[in-house]
């Protein structure tokens, strides 16, 4: 399997924007570059397999980001639901 760097690149620069978005719309404070970027790609993985699951498509960058925010604001919100509940 051939990586196409441009490709990795823009990747993470979409994970890193979703991770940003999901912060503000969860009203959270700033993650940082590197977190917002784990964030967005653990958001992109989830948001995709919830769309999925609801028979919905959505193509290209513009797809992509919402995709991420979308998986990376449920991750938001099961972890400070958890956090919540745990203490």
């Amino acid at each position: 399997m051939v990586i196409n760097p441009v490709g990795l690149i823009i990747g993470l620069l979409i994970a890193a924007l979703a991770g940003w978005l999901a912060g503000k719309l969860m009203k959270n404070q700033g993650f940082g570059l590197w977190m917002n970027m784990l964030i967005g790609v653990i958001g992109g993985v989830l948001g995709a397999i919830l769309l999925r699951m609801l028979g919905i498509v959505i193509t290209g960058m513009i797809g992509q980001i919402f995709t991420a925010t979308l998986g990376a604001v449920v991750l938001l919100a099961i972890v400070g639901f958890l956090r919540k509940h745990t203490q």
